[in-house]
């Protein structure tokens, strides 16, 4: 009876092992993938996404609870991809969207003016932490926060994907 209930623990213990371990291979090998209307299409992982400038941001979540977010503004990662921000963003450049994609395939959209600092003062960002600690399994590891949405439909979770193109 005693080897049984060892045996049981052990499973246990190495099932809760196994599973955290895998969670964090998991987190390290997930990418987001920038493609589309850019120069240079980038995979970015959770540890380029550390290196880059970082931003904070409060906003309250289903929960109704603030909460603070950190990460990377969405516009900087789109410019280091060579998408058209900044002077360049006029003419037919303003016809140009950008579509976020989550794992399970939930997409939200967004103009790239809207995106742009010359163009608005909203604060959009892809975030790795919130509340000082890395996003729950089911948000993460990549979360979009909209600063000031109302509601919180476009703060996707899970994104995977960022596709620029443009409107016809």
């Amino acid at each position: 009876m005693k080897s049984h209930i060892s045996s049981a623990l052990l499973f246990l213990f190495f099932t809760i092992g196994t599973s955290s371990f895998l969670n964090a291979q998991q987190k390290e090998a997930a990418m987001v993938k920038i493609s589309g209307e850019v120069a240079k299409p980038l995979s970015i992982g959770v540890a380029d996404l550390q290196k880059m400038p970082r931003i904070n941001i409060s906003r309250k979540d289903r929960d109704n609870k603030e909460h603070q977010y950190s990460g990377v503004l969405l516009s900087a990662l789109l410019g280091n991809s060579g998408a058209n921000t900044g002077k360049e963003l006029r003419g037919e450049n303003l016809t140009k969207y950008v579509i976020v994609e989550a794992s399970d395939g939930y997409q939200v959209i967004f103009s790239l003016a809207e995106l742009d600092a010359e163009f608005s003062d909203n604060k959009i960002i892809l975030a790795d932490m919130v509340d000082n600690a890395p996003l729950a399994p089911a948000d993460g590891p990549f979360r979009i926060i909209v600063q000031t949405d109302k509601r919180p439909a476009r703060c996707i979770k899970q994104v995977n994907s960022i596709r620029v193109g443009f409107a016809k």
